[in-house]
C-alpha cells in the first residue's frame, strides 16, 4: 500500500453537509475515497488536456434504417484504426443500435473521430468518456 498523508482541510458547513449528502448517495463509506475521486478525476482532466495519451468510450446510439450510415460509420473507424481498440454493437430495438467503440490515443484524435462520428446523419447521441490507462496514477 502506498504511503498515506493525513491533512485537514477548512469547508462550510453547509457546503460539506451537501458533500456528505452526495457522497452517501454514491455508495461512499468515508470522505476520504470519495475525496481520492475527486483527485484522480481532475487528474485525467488534466492530463488529457495536456495532450498525453488517453482513453476511453465513444458510445452512440443510431437509427440503424439511415441510409448508408452503417458503412459511414465503419469507414470513419477505419480512418482511425490506430485510436480504435475495439468496438461492440446492441441492437436495442427495430429501429435503433447501440455502438461503443473503446479508443486510446492522443486526446485530439480522440475528440476528431468523437466528432465526426457525432456529425454523421442518423446518429441521435453520442458522447465520448475519457480516464486515463492508469500509468501515473
Amino acid at each position: 500500500m502506498a504511503d498515506i498523508t493525513r491533512f485537514g482541510i477548512s469547508i462550510e458547513k453547509n457546503l460539506l453537509e451537501k458533500f456528505d449528502r452526495l457522497i452517501g448517495k454514491k455508495g461512499y463509506t468515508n470522505r476520504s475515497e470519495a475525496i481520492r475521486d475527486q483527485i484522480r478525476e481532475a487528474l485525467v482532466r488534466k492530463s488529457w488536456l495536456e495532450g498525453k495519451e488517453g482513453v476511453g468510450t465513444i458510445t452512440m446510439v443510431y437509427n440503424h434504417h439511415q441510409r448508408e450510415l452503417t458503412e459511414k460509420l465503419t469507414d470513419i473507424q477505419h480512418h482511425y484504426y490506430r485510436d480504435v481498440l475495439s468496438t461492440q454493437h446492441v441492437h436495442l430495438d427495430h429501429d435503433n443500435c447501440l455502438e461503443v467503440v473503446i479508443v486510446k490515443g492522443r486526446p485530439s484524435r480522440i475528440e476528431e473521430l468523437a466528432n465526426r462520428l457525432r456529425a454523421c446523419r442518423g446518429v441521435k447521441h453520442c458522447s465520448l468518456s475519457i480516464t486515463s490507462s492508469g500509468k501515473g496514477m
